[in-house]
């Protein structure tokens, strides 16, 4: 079992209140829930305007599926018009059967 954990900082330049950002990054983590089948929180910068820090975890068999996944979640993120994408943070872990 491969366990891949992301955690990624959001940028909304354009937003001005958290009204606006809870509706930007609830909008888009059900649509990275939906799309992707992954698990998402936000887990940083909630009292923030402009900034948001997003937490994700995909689990599967195959080491370089979950790095794909990651990797295509990141894509789907950065094509999001609304906000800007900042550091992100990748680890993959194994796991062996016992």
């Amino acid at each position: 079992m491969h366990v891949g954990i992301c955690q990624v900082t959001l940028y909304l330049p354009d937003n001005h209140s958290l009204k606006g950002k809870r509706k930007v990054i609830k909008s888009l983590i059900e649509r990275l829930k939906n799309r992707f089948n992954v698990a998402v929180a936000e887990t940083g910068g909630q009292d923030e305007w402009q900034r948001a820090v997003l937490s994700l975890c995909l689990v599967a068999n195959d080491g370089s599926f979950v790095n794909q996944g990651l990797d295509k979640i990141l894509d789907f993120i950065e094509a999001d018009g609304r906000l800007d994408v900042g550091e992100a943070s990748l680890e993959i872990l194994a796991f062996h059967d016992q």
